[in-house]
């Protein structure tokens, strides 16, 4: 009975992963190989880097709606710490493009907590 070696499985298996890719970077093994583990490469690192960059953009379309109620985005975001609010970047960020009202109720508590905390102080 005739055994088979795991090479041709490999090989296989790293030619399927080359799929699409341009000229002999999708057929010969060595290059496919070369391109396929510097392709996994970048994937791994911009996984890693499209979730820096969704909270620098959540940041910027939250501070964009907070300015248009004249606070800043540090001062909100330390009024709603102070009035306890835990609401994440991406859910401020979502109500701030497609629910206005609420956000502007966010808004209002934690300017009110910012002036109270003011006048005790």
């Amino acid at each position: 009975m005739r055994v088979k070696s795991p090479t041709r499985k490999r090989h296989k298996k790293i030619l399927k992963m080359a799929k699409g890719f341009f000229g002999k970077r999708k057929k010969c093994y060595r290059l496919a190989k070369q391109a396929v583990m510097k392709a996994l490469m970048h994937a791994y690192e911009d996984r890693r880097r499209r979730k820096r960059e969704l909270r620098r953009l959540w940041i910027v379309r939250i501070n964009a709606a907070v300015r248009e109620h004249g606070l800043s985005y540090s001062r909100f975001m330390e009024g709603l710490r102070k009035a306890g609010v835990e609401v994440n970047r991406k859910m401020l960020a979502d109500l701030a493009v497609n629910d206005k009202e609420r956000f502007a109720e966010l808004v209002k508590i934690a300017s009110d907590h910012l002036k109270a905390n003011a006048t005790s102080a």
